[in-house]
């Protein structure tokens, strides 16, 4: 009895540590789990690279679309028409600053000159009083002289004041060319410039028609460039052409004022010859006596 009771003891010693391993099997490791991001951060960090971008192409186009760089890339008749603009905006420069130094010293010059001759008495006394300067006004009184010694001898005064006046009019119409010359040049400057830039528009937008038909696109990226190029022309047309109208009217009122002032002048010339047939008459019959 003792020996069963021993083995029943023995058999349950064996059996009660297989039953805690299996009820104290390991539980099996658990698989690490991702943490996914909100989809707002998601949404916020998708667009900044494509952001970058756009701000890259945006200042790209800007740097290609400056003046220098749509001049060069137009068309050669874009071009030429550009250039010869630019040509006409340069000579009307020139034509407005030589202009306003010329007619300024010759107001100056014939004020002075007319104010010297105002005491004078006789056309001699206005040559010795203008000295050897060149001037307008100088060319009326020796035209003048050379009258009034050609006709000595001859007893009409009307016939010699009639013939000073012819000598006169050619000096003041010579007179007049010299101080119009170039103005013709700011006219058809002022007159023809828009319609030369508006050939270059119009024939550049016509390319540029046909770069998107050949492209089959109407991107605006595609079509601005062209169309700028284009404008350009028109833009340095009425740079060339404002200043030109502008410079003209003003010439126009300049040598205006300033021809009254040759008229004067004349009128001066014609007043001493006047003075001086009178003396001779006068002598003349004094010596009669």
């Amino acid at each position: 009895m003792n020996l069963k009771l021993l083995a029943a003891l023995a058999v349950l010693s064996l059996a009660s540590p297989l039953a805690a391993q299996q009820v104290t099997a390991p539980p099996t490791a658990a698989q690490p789990t991702r943490v996914q991001p909100p989809s707002s951060a998601i949404d916020a960090a998708a667009p900044a690279e494509p952001a970058k971008s756009a701000k890259a192409v945006v200042a790209a186009s800007m740097h290609e679309l400056s003046p220098w760089s749509m001049f060069k890339n137009a068309d050669i008749i874009v071009q030429a028409v550009m250039i010869g603009l630019a040509f006409a905006s340069l000579v009307t420069w020139t034509v407005g600053i030589a202009k306003t130094i010329e007619l300024s010293a010759a107001q100056r010059r014939l004020k002075k000159s007319l104010r010297r001759i105002a005491d004078t008495r006789s056309l001699s006394e206005a040559q010795l009083a203008l000295g050897e300067k060149e001037s307008v006004l100088s060319s009326l009184l020796a035209a003048a002289m050379r009258e009034g010694r050609m006709s000595a001898g001859i007893s009409s005064d009307s016939g010699i004041k009639e013939r000073a006046a012819s000598s006169f009019s050619e000096i003041v119409r010579a007179e007049a060319r010299r101080v119009r010359f170039g103005m013709g040049a700011l006219a058809t400057i002022g007159a023809t410039s828009p319609f030369v830039g508006l050939f270059g528009t119009v024939w550049g937008i016509m390319n540029s028609f046909i770069g998107i038909s050949k492209s089959q696109t109407t991107n605006l990226a595609v079509v601005a460039p062209g169309i700028a190029e284009a404008l350009l022309a028109t833009a340095i047309g009425l740079v060339a052409a404002i200043p030109a109208v502008i410079i003209y009217n003003h010439f126009s009122r300049v040598t205006k004022g300033y021809l009254e002032q040759v008229s004067r002048a004349s009128g001066a010339a014609g007043r001493l010859l006047s003075r001086d047939l009178d003396r001779t008459h006068v002598s003349h019959a004094r010596a009669a006596e």
